[in-house]
């Protein structure tokens, strides 16, 4: 006959742990991940193209906040050029904060969050 609470040769529970400790660790868990992600979001995230002529700044929570061009690549006839400096250094900006969140909240180690 089977014992009542929990699986057999578990010692009951989730093996052994009670189910207030493991509440407890999750509420923990979700604290923690609020603050590194409020971290995450107060810092700010470089990235230059075209040897400095393109400069984009975003913040951690991917949200652009600067674009400096020098005024000697700004040339009328060749605009995507420009675009192309713009692109290509807004989005390595965005993997930098991609990488930082990977980093940040990979500790944790909660299956598909990232």
């Amino acid at each position: 006959m089977a014992k009542r609470g929990g699986f057999p040769g578990m010692g009951g529970g989730f093996g052994g742990m009670n189910i207030n400790q493991l509440m407890k660790e999750a509420k923990k868990m979700q604290a923690d991940m609020e603050k590194s992600q409020e971290e995450l979001a107060t810092k700010e995230f470089e990235a230059t193209a075209g040897g400095g002529a393109v400069t984009v700044k975003v913040s951690g929570n991917k949200e652009l906040k600067e674009i400096i061009i020098k005024k000697d690549v700004v040339d009328p006839d060749d605009v995507e050029m420009l675009q192309d400096l713009i692109l290509t250094s807004v989005n390595e900006a965005l993997r930098k904060v991609d990488s930082a969140a990977s980093a940040s909240l990979g500790k944790f180690n909660i299956p598909g969050l990232m």
